[in-house]
């Protein structure tokens, strides 16, 4: 049993690329996502480029400094190509298990617990242009998630640092509207897709193990779903993001709206019976007051942060996005938006 709360950063842009992260990898290319970016680059020029990018972006000194700064754990996503060859058959992607290695050894060194996150998002539009599996079609890679997941249990399943493995990362439901239904994932495959990667995660990782079942913004849609009597260990992850909700108010009183969306959020969450973490959230705000001096906007951002982790504190654990961008966003970046922040603070 879990006696502590985890409180960490995601590792976003590390493993996989994303353009916010590093604008620098796609400024050449016209390209804003990673499939784009090797249709642009063609295989060898990305193979090189990812290569450089995930053997210099994070180190242990990373690790080492997340430790330092007071948090107990990372988020780490890792691609569903993370095995190359020997996974499912990866099209030009580039396998990456020895820097998952790296993150545990790093990890382990300092006492940071990792939370592995398989960063698939069912139900996204597939626009991978041929590259990759549609993501729409959820039922036609499945499997292969559910083989990597296997994999990955096998390999760190032991290991002293690891928390246990998020199923997905931002999946897409469908919703009825009117007579038609949107694009995304049935609510019914996501479920019993979640209740075969509990399977998987019991299999060949233990009963201890979390696992972690993102609510795919749909917070009210999993009450009494693999109830704590009969499922072990099973949380549920909310992404608490306002830097683009509307707000009539500025000042104080807009940031007191935006802390109580969290926690109405989490409270309709939390009714579903299954502990309820904040997997992704961040410092920036979704308006800049343009009649605030600099000083004033961070001290702004200070009490959005310090009342966001109030709203929090009942949750068995949050992961600030990102602990790192290569341009330090302010309102994005935990060595940035965190960095006024004394450990106990953070606990």
């Amino acid at each position: 049993m879990l006696l502590r709360a985890f409180h960490g950063v995601n590792l976003a842009g590390w493993l996989t690329l994303e353009s916010w992260v590093t604008p620098e990898l796609f400024a050449d290319s016209g390209a804003l996502d990673e499939p784009t970016l090797i249709l642009s680059l063609g295989q060898e020029r990305y193979r090189n480029l990812v290569e450089r990018h995930r053997d210099s972006f994070l180190s242990q000194a990373d690790f080492t400094q997340i430790a330092s700064r007071g948090f107990n754990a990372v988020r780490l996503p890792v691609p569903w190509y993370c095995f190359g060859r020997r996974g499912p058959q990866p099209g030009p992607y580039v396998g990456c298990i020895s820097h998952v290695d790296d993150a545990f050894d790093w990890a382990e060194e300092v006492g940071l617990g990792v939370l592995v996150v398989l960063a698939v998002s069912p139900g996204t539009p597939g626009d991978g242009a041929g590259l990759v599996r549609d993501q729409v079609d959820f039922k036609e890679y499945r499997e292969d998630l559910l083989d990597v997941m296997a994999a990955l249990c096998k390999r760190y399943g032991t290991r002293m640092g690891f928390l246990g493995i998020e199923v997905a990362d931002d999946p897409v439901t469908q919703v009825r509207k009117g007579f038609t239904l949107t694009d995304g994932v049935p609510m019914h495959s996501l479920r019993n897709y979640y209740r075969d990667a509990y399977d998987t995660v019991r299999t060949y990782a233990g009963e201890d193990a979390l696992v972690v079942l993102p609510d795919a913004g749909r917070p009210k849609d999993w009450r009494k779903f693999m109830a704590q009597d009969t499922y072990h260990n099973v949380w549920l992850d909310c992404h608490l993001f306002h830097h683009t909700d509307h707000v009539d108010a500025a000042g104080p009183s807009a940031v007191r709206t935006l802390v109580d969306r969290s926690r109405r959020y989490l409270d309709r969450a939390e009714r579903s019976g299954l502990p309820t973490m904040v997997g992704k959230w961040s410092a920036s705000l979704p308006y800049a007051d343009t009649m605030m001096t600099p000083e004033g906007q961070i001290a702004l951002a200070r009490v959005y942060v310090s009342e966001q982790l109030s709203a929090f504190s009942n949750c068995p654990g949050w992961f600030f996005q990102t602990w790192k961008t290569s341009g330090r966003l302010v309102g994005w970046d935990a060595r940035v938006a965190l960095a006024t922040f004394e450990r106990r603070m953070l606990d």
